[in-house]
């Protein structure tokens, strides 16, 4: 699925969307050959894309049954797409911390239990404990669900967890510690310590200070 989204005027929208237009070297990891974003562009009508429709976008569109077994429809939604030489970035973007402290999964019956089957399979994979990933930092824990997923598929794929500073119209964090400390508060919650799949999960953190100077230009 193909979600065009409207040019951003607040939060992480807003600067996502001028990151990758304008200073994408703010979002690139250090142990990462250099990326190429293919969302969110405003070639491409700033669109975010989901389902089959991330799939396609990352040029992977063979693998689409398969995500149909593991995933009901309507799974996440990504905040940005991007490849690098013999592989590929999931990114999840948030401004402030209240976006990071996802609510329960709001699933129907049928889809809560094939996201619960597919939670399980991630967890006994792992080795981890059973847990209820559907609470509580339920986003967080189904991009974890797909990045682990796609490794299954033979895909090196990696999940950038982006999180801007500096954002006063938000309210937004200033140090890179409280992001650190966000993620590691949704690890410890959902069982994920230490987190098996850390080698191919990256933090970035944006000064949106320095987006805010390509705003003005010379």
């Amino acid at each position: 699925m193909r979600v065009v989204q409207p040019a951003g005027t607040l939060g992480s929208l807003k600067w996502m969307q001028k990151a990758v237009a304008q200073r994408p070297d703010l979002l690139q990891p250090e142990a990462l050959k250099p990326l190429e974003w293919v969302s969110p562009l405003a070639s491409d009508g700033f669109a975010e894309y989901r389902d089959a429709g991330f799939l396609g976008r990352l040029g992977l569109g063979r693998l689409a049954p398969a995500l149909a077994e593991f995933w009901p429809r309507r799974g996440p939604q990504w905040d940005g797409l991007a490849t690098f030489p013999g592989g590929v970035v999931l990114a999840e973007a948030k401004a402030h911390l209240a976006e990071f402290d996802s609510p329960p999964s709001t699933a129907r019956a049928a889809s809560a239990a094939r996201i619960a089957a597919a939670f399980a399979s991630v967890q006994a994979d792992l080795g981890l404990a059973p847990r209820r990933w559907d609470l509580r930092y339920y986003q967080y824990a189904n991009r974890i669900a797909h990045l682990w997923w796609l490794r299954r598929q033979g895909i090196d794929a990696h999940l950038l967890l982006i999180g801007f500073l500096g954002d006063d119209e938000r309210g937004g964090p200033v140090d890179p510690a409280a992001w650190h400390a966000a993620h590691a508060g949704a690890e410890a919650e959902l069982g994920l310590v230490p987190n098996p799949l850390a080698p191919w999960v990256h933090t970035v953190c944006p000064d949106t200070r320095l987006l805010q100077e390509c705003f003005r230009g010379p």
